[in-house]
């Protein structure tokens, strides 16, 4: 259930300032290409847009990027080191830290805001793809991903009042769905995740993306867990060794189905969402997009080698 909780952070806490912060291996790994998503004002659509596939495929090859965070979402920092900030992400499970999943972030990039303050008994979550955080007067501001999380000031008749790293916000009635901190989203069912997952067919791969800006492969499983209300790890690896352990004659949609070298028997590399009738729903790698695939007489049939259940039946219901 991702409900909102913060006491694992000080009273003065770190949130992400910008609509999406890559967390970077070190400080050092950032390019100069890669400005565009390290200044002080991220633009993820051009750092995308001007990458070229070498380029983009080197964040992967020379293990630059670990994961991403998205506008308002709380870190903790642990270290700082010039212009990075060493966090930890407790919204992000991860073998690599017990606390939350690691990396470095530009300290431009990150604000504090008082925890008192910050909390609210509701949140907004965006549920469109694309969303603009408007000011007062109805001028677009930023442009936020899905599943951007945010604390409610007041509800209006057409705009969400929300509190941002930057003062009061506004979001539209259409593009949120709103849900009471200490519950959470209410959790949906396996077709609620491949539903979830439909809009971003032909969504450009990208290495450690978090965002609809662009995901990786565990990334868009994260993201549609997220949205039906299931907090599960980050990376693959640790996706595959959570969960409820699922026979692979028993799948069924929702569930995360993985991938391993050598025929299933080497290092896992890669997860998707299984779709129903055979196929699956993943973001496959550097250079393609999100896409719905058949599983038979392809290399992921040879490669299959796991899979895993975090959504719940719900009672009554045929979730089949």
């Amino acid at each position: 259930m991702t409900n909102q909780t913060f006491d694992q952070f000080p009273e003065n806490m770190w949130v992400t300032a910008v609509p999406v912060a890559t967390v970077w291996t070190s400080p050092q790994s950032p390019r100069d290409v890669d400005e565009p998503g390290v200044r002080p004002h991220a633009d993820i659509d051009q750092w995308i847009r001007d990458l070229s596939h070498e380029e983009s495929l080197a964040l992967c090859e020379e293990n630059r990027i670990q994961s991403q965070v998205l506008y308002g979402e709380p870190v903790i920092m642990i270290d700082k080191k010039e212009t990075f900030a060493k966090v930890i992400i407790p919204s992000q499970p991860s073998k690599k830290d017990e606390r939350g999943y690691p990396g470095w972030i530009p300290c431009a990039q990150l604000m504090q805001v008082n925890k008192t303050n910050w909390m609210s008994n509701q949140f907004a979550v965006v549920t469109q793809k694309k969303a603009f955080l408007e000011d007062k007067q109805g001028e677009n501001v930023m442009k936020l991903s899905y599943m951007t999380m945010l604390p409610i000031a007041s509800s209006r008749q057409t705009r969400i009042e929300v509190k941002t790293p930057h003062g009061k916000g506004y979001l539209s009635k259409e593009a949120v769905h709103m849900f009471p901190s200490e519950k959470g989203i209410e959790q949906g069912s396996g077709q609620d995740i491949v539903r979830a997952g439909e809009p971003f067919v032909q969504l450009a791969y990208f290495w450690g993306g978090m965002s609809s800006f662009g995901y990786d492969c565990s990334g868009l499983a994260y993201a549609t867990h997220k949205a039906n209300g299931y907090r599960i790890a980050r990376d693959a690896s640790d996706q595959a060794s959570s969960g409820e352990k699922v026979d692979l004659e028993e799948l069924l949609p929702g569930d995360l189905v993985f991938f391993a070298y050598e025929e299933g028997k080497g290092k896992l590399h890669h997860v998707g969402i299984y779709y129903g009738n055979g196929k699956m729903l993943h973001a496959p790698q550097t250079g393609k997009g999100v896409e719905i695939v058949a599983l038979k007489g392809t290399i992921y049939e040879r490669e299959l080698c796991a899979a895993r259940r975090y959504w719940r039946r719900r009672e009554g219901s045929n979730d089949e």
